[in-house]
């Protein structure tokens, strides 16, 4: 099939790369020229794993075209996948301004018949928006679709091509066959396919970065009171984890979520039940908890170190806001590392992304060092601090670290490690909702 995809960034390029895997035509278009050129020239700046093989296989077959022309992609295409970003307004809404602009624009070289589906993460009500605007400004006929993605940086394209759900929102048969020939390629297991309408779409996407945001709000919650009364949040865990009516999965005690997606997801829910007159006790709770624990951790350390702060060397591991990506969007480790030089303390940072090019726009007076070896910034530091749950971190040489560390302390916001294991190593080891 041939497909456009407007707006190339992480979203937009995973959703290309794996279409043009399924052998459909794929033409990617961007008003950023820069980032259309380095594409052109293979380099693809977005760090995840199996994006970069596909895209470069992809090309090189001439599945994947890259372009600015926008009237290019429309004429040249059946479905338009819009893929803009949508941050957070001021007020917590979730800002549309890109999505109706691309709308707009692609409304202007309309002639012939399209489907245009919404990847974006959008509220509400914007299928009608998009709509209106289309309608606004062509006579040809167009069907919307809101088709949301759920795909989780760091397996991405696993999420893709393997998908637990696809999420269909149009009450159009003809169409609702046309996305599904579309996304077969990757049904071969099964179909997983759901079809509704897109207000019900749209919802959903909300939904369930809500869920799973609150279920990691709450196990970050518990561990607090796990410390304060005794018991194990790892093994409170495991004993929950076990129901089947609970699961395992989104229960990981730590210093909490971040990235581009669940913060201003839960901020655009609130929003939405704000004007329609719904209170989301539950959202805003769920979001005040995931501050506090951010406050909560950084907290510990400062105290720890209280009246020597300017004389406080911190390694720390990890700056992403998870493992396998380079996203500091709302990191809680940046979170924290801004209260620790707020304090006056120093940090000496690794993170095996080494998204440090765009975390050094958050150091002032050159207070962080970088590093591309995580042993190397341990070099005269007080204590290791352990921020993102990389897999490498998760089995380090602690005689290594205990050596190395000027006073053998770590500070696990991730509960990587046996609390037992660390100790027999000499090292003072403080984590999350454990003794």
């Amino acid at each position: 099939m041939k497909i456009c995809v407007v707006g190339i960034g992480y979203v937009g390029l995973v959703t290309a790369g794996c279409l043009a895997e399924a052998g459909n035509n794929i033409v990617c278009v961007d008003n950023d020229e820069k980032k259309i050129a380095d594409l052109k020239n293979g380099v693809i700046s977005i760090y995840e794993p199996g994006l970069t093989e596909i895209v470069k296989h992809n090309e090189k077959l001439g599945r994947l075209h890259f372009t600015t022309d926008l009237k290019f992609g429309v004429d040249n295409s059946l479905i338009i996948f819009l893929a803009v970003g949508t941050p957070s307004a001021q007020d917590g809404s979730c800002d549309l301004s890109a999505v109706l602009s691309v709308a707009a624009e692609i409304a202007e070289n309309l002639h012939e018949y399209r489907i245009i589906a919404t990847k974006s993460t959008v509220p509400v009500g914007t299928h009608k928006r998009v709509t209106e605007v289309i309608k606004s400004k062509t006579t040809a006929a167009f069907d919307y679709v809101s088709n949301p993605e759920f795909l989780k940086e760091g397996t991405a394209v696993e999420d893709f091509m393997s998908p637990d759900r696809i999420i269909i929102g149009t009450t159009n048969p003809e169409v609702q066959g046309k996305m599904a020939q579309l996304y077969g390629p990757f049904m071969r297991r099964g179909s997983r396919i759901l079809f509704m309408d897109p207000a019900s779409a749209e919802m959903t996407k909300y939904a369930a970065n809500m869920m799973l945001a609150a279920r990691i709000s709450f196990m970050n919650e518990l561990s607090a009171l796990c410390e304060k009364v005794g018991a194990d949040i790892e093994l409170v865990r495991h004993g929950i984890g076990s129901d089947s009516r609970i699961g395992r999965s989104f229960l990981f005690a730590g210093i909490g979520y971040g990235g581009s997606c669940f913060p201003k997801d839960v901020r655009a829910l609130i929003h939405t039940g704000s004007i329609n007159g719904v209170e989301m006790t539950i959202a805003k709770s769920v979001q005040r908890v995931n501050i506090n624990q951010q406050e909560r951790f950084a907290a510990r350390i400062t105290d720890y170190f209280k009246g020597r702060h300017e004389k406080t060397i911190l390694a720390v591991w990890g700056l992403a806001f998870k493992a396998k990506t380079d996203d500091v969007r709302e990191s809680p480790a940046v979170y924290c590392i801004k209260k620790f030089l707020d304090c006056g303390m120093q940090i000496k940072a690794y993170d095996p992304a080494d998204p440090a090019p765009v975390f050094r726009q958050e150091d002032a007076g050159g207070k962080i060092q970088t590093f591309q070896n995580g042993y190397d910034a341990l070099d005269n530091a007080d204590a290791l601090v352990i921020l993102t749950d990389w897999q490498e971190f998760r089995n380090p040489d602690f005689e290594l670290i205990a050596t190395k560390l000027k006073k053998p302390v770590i500070f696990d916001g991730r509960n990587l490690y046996d609390p037992e294991i660390v100790k027999n190593a000499g090292i003072e080891y403080h984590s999350i909702g454990r003794q």
